[in-house]
């Protein structure tokens, strides 16, 4: 089952001519949903092969190099016949500014559009087999982070045991992985508890957005498969980190290590490192024993099952 992560941009503040502003598409199993939407945002889309088919846009705060990108595609959208609705889901008390944004120059889109504000600790969108969770973040605006959760899968079916108990090969076997009992044609029930293992969990993908290292956010990645986390500067520029309210490359590899993920991404880059993240990737990888990578644009994250 895909979960796909596609690094659309990935610099810091200014872009750069390797790296563009924040933006990141996520593809789980055909649904489509962009985190954050900085300038060129829809040429990268076209640059990367990502499609277009977005229901949801997960907005983390209204710093224009992540959401400058946003008129240009929604009206990119308005131009293609789009009829499908969309939603952007924006921290509390930002939505009448991102309407500001979007109709500042012109009317309104030909589809549904809806902008919504989600509270941190709430689901901003709920599916039947996953969800996306805002929690808080720690910048120098109003802003959240995004947790993609998904549910518990069902239990390996022993298909072995089932037929040592005398299932016959069939219908039965997709009804006892479903979690319904048997009965057998001698009377015998065979509950699903005997041919079915515990619960597998689904995965965890945590976008926080800018910001700087902070308890929230542990919580929110604990154990995630997958943690993007704000790595702008390096070691030497911490100072420079606390005052815009960011992280360091360091400070984000201790909230993967202390919150248990598995494989830790580092994303909007200052231009210092336009050339080089080498520095960054040293510094995350001394502190944190998982998977490290630097992004940059175009990467693509498939994020696996743990088991």
């Amino acid at each position: 089952m895909t979960l796909r992560v596609t690094f659309l941009g990935t610099a810091g503040a200014v872009p750069t001519p390797e790296r563009s502003s924040s933006a990141i598409h996520v593809n789980r199993e055909g649904d489509q949903f962009l985190f954050d939407a900085g300038e060129g945002t829809q040429r990268q889309m076209m640059r990367f092969a990502t499609g277009f088919a977005v229901s949801d846009i997960f907005v983390t705060h209204l710093h224009g190099d992540h959401v400058y990108g946003l008129p240009g595609m929604v009206e990119t959208w308005g131009f293609a016949g789009r009829e499908d609705p969309l939603t952007i889901h924006v921290p509390p008390g930002t939505r009448r500014a991102l309407l500001a944004l979007l109709t500042a120059i012109g009317g309104d889109p030909s589809y549904p559009l809806s902008v919504q504000e989600v509270e941190p600790g709430r689901a901003a969108l709920e599916r039947e087999d996953f969800q996306v969770r805002a929690f808080r973040t720690d910048h120098r605006t109003r802003s959240v982070g995004y947790a993609l959760v998904e549910a518990d899968r069902r239990g390996r079916f022993d298909r072995e045991q089932a037929e040592a108990l005398g299932v016959p090969v069939g219908p039965a076997f997709s009804r006892l992985h479903a979690g319904e009992d048997v009965e057998l044609d001698d009377g015998t029930v065979v509950e699903s508890t005997e041919v079915v293992g515990p619960p597998r969990p689904g995965r965890t993908m945590v976008y926080t957005g800018d910001t700087r290292p902070c308890e929230s956010v542990v919580e929110a990645a604990r154990g995630a498969d997958l943690l993007v986390h704000d790595g702008t500067f390096a070691a030497e520029h911490a100072a420079r980190a606390v005052e815009t309210a960011h992280s360091t490359a360091r400070e984000a590899a201790a909230v993967a290590a202390e919150a248990g993920v598995r494989h830790l991404v580092l994303t909007h880059l200052s231009s210092r490192y336009a050339g080089d993240a080498g520095q960054l990737a040293a510094e995350a990888r001394a502190t944190f024993d998982g998977e490290v990578t630097v992004a940059h644009d175009g990467l693509v994250v498939d994020v696996p099952f743990s088991t």
